[in-house]
Formats: C-alpha cells, structure tokens, sequence
C-alpha cells in the first residue's frame, strides 16, 4: 500500500461505511411503518431514491463542493469534479476514495431524512429535483463550513463529530420549511399501518449509527471506541427519558415511543459522540429523549404538518446535542476538541456551539425555501386530491405494497381498478373523521 495508509483504519472505514449505508434502507423501514398503508411504497422510495441519486451528484460535483479546495471557507471547487483526483493515494491514513465514499453516505442519508416531512403528498418529480438541489446548495457547502480543513466554522472551534448539524440540524431545519411550504395532508391523520416495520427500522438505524458515530474517527482507534460506547449508551437512555415521559402523559409505555427516543438520543449524541465522557453521553440520551419528545408535541400547537417527526426528533435533537457538546466535551476524551462548560468552565465553545446552530439554521431555512419555490415553478410540489386520496403508491409508481382485496391504512385502488367489474369501491371516510396521531 502507498504510504501513509493503515490496514486496520481501511477495514474499519470499510465496514462503517456499510453501517451507515445500511442506515438508509433502516430509516425507510421506520418512516414506511408510520404511514398509511397506501402511501408505504413511496415512503420507501424516498429514502432508495435519495441512496441512488445523491449518490451520483456526490461523485460528479458534490464532493469536490464539500471538500475541494476551499473558498473562503464557504464552498469547495472544482478540485475534484468527476472524482478528479479520487483514487487510491493516500488521504490521511485512508485511501481517498474511501473517504469519499464514507462521506457520501452521510451526503445520502441527510435529504432521506426530509422526507418524513413531506410523506403521503409530495410528487416524485419535486422529490427528485429537491433532493439534487439540496444536496448541492445546502448540504455540501454546510459539510465544507464544518469538516473541510479550511471550513469557517472549524476554524471558528465549533465542535460537530458526525453531524449533529451537517446533518440533524439542517434535515430538520429544512423539513420545517417543506412541512410550511408544502401544507398539511387533506383529511384524517391515521394510525401508523405497520409499527412492527418502524421498530425494525429503528433497529436498524441504532445498529447503523455504530458506523455514523464511530466511524467518524476515520480510524480504529480508542477514540473510535468511546464514540461507539457514546453512541450506544445515548440511544439506550433516550428510549428510556421517552419512556418515561409516555409513562407520565399515557400511563403506557408505547413502541413507536420507544422508537423515537432511540433516535432522539442517538441524534443528540451525533456532534459530542468523539468529545464527551460516557457519562456526558448518558446526560445527553436522556435530555435528547425528554426535549424531543417536547419537540414533537409542538406541531400539534403550531398546527404545521411534520408527518414523521423529523423537526421534533432531527431539528431539535441536532440543535441541543450540538449545544450540549459545548457543555459536556472534554479534552481527556479528545485533545483535538476542547473543554466544555462542565470541563473547563469554557463558555466560550458554548458560545461557537450556538452561533454553529443559528448559522446552520438560517442558511438551511432560507436556501430550503429558495428551492421550493424553484421546485414548485419547475414541476409542481403536490400530488392532486385524487391521487392523495387513493394512495401515492398506485397513481405514482403503479404498484401497490399490498395485494389484500383492501386497502391498509387508505384506499389502495385506483379509480380504473376500483370501477373494473366486480370490484366495490370501499365507503369513503367524510374528511376530518378518524384518529388524530403525534406520529
């Protein structure tokens, strides 16, 4: 091997890139399972459909925007359009391509996780080109601001391991600004069709994040192995705070609850996991799965259609876990971070935590926008009524997730299919009628 290159960091990168790739397919699960029946298909192509797509912007302009050569700490170049200059050469003590792949599944995941703001009403088309412009013009230069060695606001000393902002906050920022845009669902919110898919998602998503967290050592190293610890203890005390709180409030502890505290501790976790003690992992779990679960409850009040939760688990869970990183790092954990309030007493990193969130925040909100609105003026954003009515599944993609003779969750045939002979039309619900969910 040339040298500067390490056997165990290539195996190790190897796998977590896999983990987090794996992530994709997870997240598709735990989306798919709290949709109407009618809509599952579509959920799930989201998240496939960003893999693929973001994954050819990532190799033509993407990564060289992220992390080509700097300008003015803002934006990459043209340094490796086309994989230019990608090979097998050494990049740190990782061959470059595989750093660019590892950091092309972060690339892949980020716009995936948007669309449980806009599930069950928006076009295929408006999915696809959002998700190309969003990868370009927010995700990439944010990646640059924070990651690339000349990056504005790593050389300012805010601290973000994996992507507490790179990809929780601005996810989540974003989906706020599609759920506005958008508009709310026509008709009843319905029960989640298949809890059983959004538990084995939410599996998947804990075990993937092993890759997200520890692979961001880019090393097998002990640091490696705290972030993996971090990681693990941070999901763990999520589900419980949520528990807890469903406990309070339902006097049940419920699945799909246990499945947003599982992801609200491991996205709290995301931007301390290489920076704070396990102890500090364990304090950030559980206030991520208490405060998200507050976070949650604010669509209800604010009456904006999150469908899947990712502003109350992505947005508010990236911007404390990226405030409590200024609270809780420790340089005996990490020498290349820096000591916290509790550490050190240092208010200021506190204070580059913040001015990271309102940063983050404000780009991602505004250019989210801009997008939508050139998105909408291209090829529309919603689906019609009919096509809402019936299901995403058979008016876009012509099939259906399921072959039962009815419809789980929603009327699963379309208008040919239900007028064929012999087949009845099931009753439709009057608008406004059925069970109102938080999920």
């Amino acid at each position: 091997m040339p040298g500067g290159i390490v056997g165990a960091d290539v195996a190790w990168v190897l796998v977590a890139s896999a983990l987090v790739m794996l992530m994709v397919p997870g997240l598709a699960l735990f989306y798919g399972g709290m949709v109407q029946g009618k809509n599952v298909l579509s959920t799930l192509m989201h998240s496939f459909g960003a893999l693929a797509v973001v994954t050819v912007v990532w190799a033509l302009w993407g990564y060289s925007l992220a992390f080509g050569e700097s300008h003015g700490g803002l934006i990459g170049g043209a340094t490796h359009l086309f994989m230019r200059g990608v090979g097998q050469e050494a990049k740190g003590t990782l061959p470059h391509i595989l750093f660019f792949l590892f950091q092309g599944t972060f690339a892949a995941i980020t716009p995936a996780l948007i669309s449980g703001a806009y599930a069950e009403r928006l076009k295929f088309s408006a999915f696809l080109l959002f998700t190309v412009l969003w990868a370009t013009f927010v995700y990439a230069p944010v990646a640059h601001w924070v990651w690339a060695p000349d990056g504005w606001l790593l050389k300012l000393g805010a601290l973000d391991f994996a992507g507490g902002a790179v990809v929780h906050l601005t996810s989540g920022v974003s989906a706020l600004v599609v759920a506005l845009v958008v508009g709310r669902r026509r008709g009843a919110r319905q029960p989640p069709h298949n809890l059983t898919f959004t538990l084995l998602g939410a599996g998947l998503l804990w075990f993937g994040w092993f890759g997200f967290n520890a692979g961001s050592a880019l090393a097998a190293n002990e640091l490696a192995a705290v972030a993996a610890a971090n990681t693990h203890l941070a999901a763990a005390a999520g589900a419980v705070a949520w528990g807890f709180v469903d406990l309070v409030r339902l006097k049940k502890v419920t699945a799909l609850g246990a499945a947003s505290g599982l992801v609200a501790g491991l996205v709290g976790i995301t931007p301390a996991a290489g920076f704070v003690s396990p102890m500090g992992a364990l304090a950030i779990g559980l206030l991520a799965g208490g405060v998200c679960y507050g976070g949650v409850l604010l669509k209800e009040h604010l009456r904006y259609d999150d469908a899947l939760d990712v502003v109350g688990v992505h947005g508010v869970g990236g911007a404390l876990g990226a405030l409590l990183t200024g609270v809780f790092a420790t340089v005996s954990v990490n020498p290349a971070g820096a000591d916290g309030v509790i550490a050190g007493g240092n208010w200021a990193l506190l204070g580059k935590q913040a001015l990271s969130i309102l940063a983050v925040a404000a780009f991602s909100a505004l250019l989210t926008f801009v997008l939508l609105k050139v998105v909408q003026a291209v090829v529309g954003l919603r689906v019609d009524a009919e096509a809402e009515f019936d299901g995403l599944d058979p008016h876009v993609h012509g099939e259906r997730a399921y072959h039962t003779g009815i419809s789980l969750g929603g009327h699963g045939m379309t208008p040919r299919e239900a007028s064929a002979p012999k087949a009845r039309e099931p009753e439709k619900a009057p608008l406004g009628a059925g069970p109102v969910m938080d999920g």
